[in-house]
């Protein structure tokens, strides 16, 4: 249930924090994507429609107004006019950096037109405040860094007063410095000026809750775990990091098993279409199929059917309360609480950015061999795509083993 708010009491400061502490996590709780502007009635489907009510009532502000204060800003047409600056050089960057987030990042649609609009309100104020919006050249130089991070830092200073809260000034401040980022990596910037711009200000980042579940708690919670239907529910959220959404709707379509490289085909995903590869957990996966093949003859091909859903499938919501009576069996708590399946999936990222630590930590000798200090070097320059992913799954894997294996020592590699 979303938590009650008396809507009316608050002061437009107190609307914008219950907006970042609160609804935020909600929509993306629900799925939504956060870079992308949401709608009222994503609004209503979480249950915080209210607020439109009271910003029209007690501010004078629609819905839109409202979220252009905490960063969120209309959509522009995609078209180079939509930039209203003076520079076609710049012009023609930033339309190659959207051009970039469109071909290879697999954002939705909104998304891509938000970063769009800030980047353009960016260089509009940085046009306003120097007369021209000419943000390539002075990156060429590294004596002209001093001279141009002073010119960011006015055009901050400016969005610093207009914007009104410290989530919507983080926000440009990333959408800016990801572009000046993207410049670096095409060798057209020798430094990012602004890297450094939120050291400048005191602007606070709403503290997110990361807790994630450890190797230990896994293992004990898939130990609990007495039917496959459980197993592949916790192999889902943690082994593989799909949202409980995800796992709710699995489909046997979905899965690409005959080939070297296993993995589960999203057409639609939170950013887009994309692929999940299956490390770990086959066995416990054809174990499951098995089961609903051979057990109903008019089975439709979810991994988690159901009969009472119009969809065939049970919902999240449902993942959500089986993950958590398994947690429940096996005595697991995070910080005092019952652990949710997000938390799965964090365990998933956690586990990942471990593995590639020790990955990395094998290629020490080979650095040494190579006079680099760096073993990443190693890992881009001397191994193959191919050897690279090998080499990342196997770590994978190896940390997954780790967390999964049970005292009913269950096979599932």
């Amino acid at each position: 249930m979303p938590e009650q708010i008396n809507w009316s009491r608050q002061s437009l400061d107190e609307l914008q924090q219950t907006w970042t502490i609160t609804i935020e996590p909600a929509l993306e709780r629900a799925g939504h994507d956060l870079q992308s502007r949401p709608t009222y009635q994503q609004l209503l489907n979480v249950g915080y429609g209210g607020i439109a009510y009271t910003l029209r009532e007690h501010h004078g502000l629609t819905l839109s107004e409202f979220l252009t204060t905490i960063g969120y800003s209309e959509n522009s047409p995609p078209n180079s006019n939509s930039w209203k600056i003076d520079n076609e050089t710049t012009i023609d960057e930033l339309e190659a950096y959207i051009r970039t987030l469109e071909q290879r990042r697999n954002l939705a649609e909104s998304t891509i037109s938000t970063k769009r609009s800030r980047l353009a309100t960016y260089a509009r104020t940085y046009q306003d405040a120097h007369g021209h919006a000419d943000l390539i050249d002075p990156l060429t130089d590294l004596d002209a860094q001093p001279d141009e991070i002073e010119r960011v830092l006015t055009v901050f200073d400016t969005l610093d007063h207009d914007l009104e809260s410290d989530a919507s000034k983080l926000r440009y401040l990333g959408d800016v410095s990801q572009f000046y980022e993207h410049l670096q990596r095409r060798g057209k910037a020798t430094y990012n000026p602004a890297g450094t711009i939120e050291m400048e200000y005191g602007w606070q980042r709403p503290e997110p809750d990361n807790a994630a579940l450890s190797s230990h708690h896994v293992r004990q919670i898939y130990d609990v775990a007495d039917n496959t239907s459980d197993e592949l529910l916790v192999l889902a959220l943690c082994a593989w990091g799909l949202r409980r959404n995800e796992v709710a709707a699995l489909h046997n379509s979905q899965l690409v098993l005959e080939t070297d490289d296993p993995h589960i085909h999203f057409d639609e995903r939170k950013n887009g279409p994309g692929t999940v590869a299956l490390i770990y957990g086959h066995e416990t996966l054809a174990n499951r199929l098995d089961t609903l093949g051979a057990s109903d003859r008019d089975w439709n091909g979810h991994l988690f059917p159901s009969t009472a859903a119009a969809s065939g499938h049970i919902v999240g919501e449902t993942v959500q309360a089986r993950f958590q009576r398994l947690a429940e069996r096996a005595d697991v708590r995070v910080r005092g609480q019952a652990p949710t399946s997000k938390m799965g999936r964090r365990f998933w990222y956690t586990t990942y950015l471990d593995s590639q630590t020790d990955l990395l930590e094998n290629l020490d000798a080979i650095a040494d061999d190579q006079g680099s200090s760096d073993p990443s070097v190693v890992l881009k320059n001397y191994l193959s795509e191919e050897e690279r992913r090998q080499y990342r799954r196997e770590f994978m894997r190896k940390r997954l083993a780790d967390a999964f294996e049970t005292q009913h020592t269950r096979s599932s590699a």
